[in-house]
Parts: C-alpha cells; structure tokens; sequence
C-alpha cells in the first residue's frame, strides 16, 4: 500500500493470532474482520512533528493487513471522516467556525453523539433531514449530500476508492428523505475500509491531511483516557470493549470507535513506552461480533505485544 510497506512476519502473526481466536469459540471469524496494522520506528513521529509532514510519509510503516480492503459499514467510525471533512472545509472558509461547531465535534468523537453528527453533516451538505422531497429538489439534495465524497475522491488516495461517507448515524434509523436516501435495500450506507480509515487516521497523527494545527486539534478530540477513574465515570468511554482495554495502562491512545447491533470497530494509534508506535484498525461484522467485548481487546493486547522493541 501506498501509505506502508508490507511485512511478511506482520501478515503472519495477524493469520496466527485470527486463527487462535477462532479456536477459542468464534468459528468464521476470518470472514467477519478487517484489520490494518502498521507499526513504526520508535522516534518515527518525534521526526515527522519536527521536520513536518513530508518527513513522516517519507519514512513508511511497516504493516499488514486481513481484508483490510473489503468495505463495510463503519458505524460510528465514519465520524473521524466528518471531522477531517469539517477542518478542510474550514481551511477553505467554506464554513464559519464558532462555539456551537466546536461543541458538535467534540461531543461527536468524545462521546459519539449522533445528534452532534446529524449536525455536521448538515453543515458539511448543506442540506437538512425532512419529509420526502418532489423529484426535482431531491436530486439536488443528494447532489449536496455527495460533497464528503467528492472531496474524499480528491485527495486521490488509492484506499479510499470504493468508499461512502454520506449518510447521517442513528439511534432509531432514517425517517423521510434520508430513509429514501439509502435506497430500497439500504445499499447507499455508508461504507468504508479499514485500509482507508488508517489512512485518515494516520493523516491526522503525521499533520498531513488540512493544516498542522487543525491536525492538532483533531488529535486533542481523538486522544483517550485509560486511567481508570475515568473509564468508570464514563460507561461509553471508547475505551472499555475496545482496542484500548487491551493496551498497558501507561499507553497513549488517539481513537474513534463503532458500535451497533451488527458491529463492533475501532480505530486506534498507539504510543506506549517500550513499544513502537503503531495504528490499529479492526472492523467486526455480525450480531455475535457486536457482543463480543473481548474480541477487540484481544487483538491488541496481542499486536501491542508484538510491537516491543
């Protein structure tokens, strides 16, 4: 890939460690999971936010992937989508920043709020839910809506090909235009890789997506607690089920997380002392997936300890 260089001793370890949890009671795994994982020189990043972005892509990871290219549906990991979306429109003034856009991103990728989403996109759009619309006005409608897509197609990006970020997340489901939006049989959802989604991510880390400081911005709404005061004061922490319950203690995680009745996915970089630095993102498909709070933890516990140096 473009953004990493392929290890065979990385593919393996992922094909044994997939192979071992399956045994422990998860037949079909392999089909249900996409993963990317991408480990770097420890003073790797250190580089890259003192020399600037270029230095960083010019120095590639080392990574692998399972079915890291097959779309899915991201759930709430589409947020780290909108929030890059919502930084480049404001780089190009086409919105106007304020108190009330800040308040939605962060209560969007700190507490997942769909609410706050519902918002975002309609700023990023231009448009706003309702009743059904006359044919004429909601093809326009759907033209705005394309506008995350068209700029992701920009970025010219081979692991972004395929992908879909248009469509509002939900509690209930779609009522009204955004219900005919998705098609008789929901096939516009949204929908993403977990090749893209590290791509993103790793944008974001290395300062190498919008400007430096909006990447600083997006990394201060990213960054996780995983002491565990804080955990317990927030049952929706992002962290508890997720990649960042299987990471030590002293970690530093920068996250954003998925859930629903179908799904359970996370995407995580990771600092931790004697570790490499690395980016993990793990998308779990199937109702069985979506109840299983130990699968994600596993596979970091497990690829955390294979990157120590």
């Amino acid at each position: 890939m473009a953004f990493y260089s392929q290890d065979q001793g990385m593919a393996q370890t992922l094909a044994e460690l997939i192979e071992a949890l399956e045994l422990e009671g998860r037949p079909g795994l392999g089909q249900q999971l996409s993963i990317t994982w991408v480990r770097f020189a420890p003073s790797q990043r250190e580089r890259a936010m003192e020399a600037g972005p270029s230095a960083f892509w010019g120095l590639p990871g080392r990574g692998a992937s399972w079915g890291g290219g097959r779309q899915r549906y991201p759930a709430s990991v589409v947020k780290l989508v909108y929030l890059i979306a919502v930084e480049a429109w404001l780089q190009e003034e086409w919105l106007e920043d304020g108190p009330e856009l800040r308040r939605a991103l962060a209560d969007m990728i700190r507490d997942s709020s769909n609410d706050a989403t519902g918002l975002v996109v309609d700023l990023l759009s231009g448009t706003t839910s309702g009743p059904a619309l006359p044919p004429e006005r909601m093809e326009a409608w759907v033209r705005q809506r394309q506008l995350v897509n068209d700029w992701l197609a920009g970025l010219g990006w081979p692991e972004l090909q395929g992908c879909n970020a248009c469509q509002k997340t939900w509690g209930d489901g779609p009522y009204g235009r955004e219900r005919a939006f998705y098609g008789p049989e929901l096939d516009n959802r949204n929908s993403l890789s977990s090749e893209a989604v590290a791509r993103l991510l790793l944008a974001v880390m290395a300062a190498a997506v919008v400007s430096p400081p909006a990447c600083a911005r997006m990394r201060q709404l990213l960054e996780r607690s995983l002491e565990a005061d804080c955990r317990a004061a927030d049952p929706e922490n992002q962290v508890d089920g997720f990649l960042g319950a299987g990471l030590p203690d002293q970690a530093r995680l920068w996250s954003k997380a998925g859930w629903m009745s179908q799904a359970r996915h996370d995407a995580a970089y990771v600092e931790a002392e004697g570790h490499d630095p690395f980016l993990l993102v793990v998308f779990s498909e199937g109702r069985e997936r979506a109840l299983d709070e130990r699968l994600l933890p596993a596979l970091a516990s497990h690829l955390c300890r294979a990157c120590r140096h």
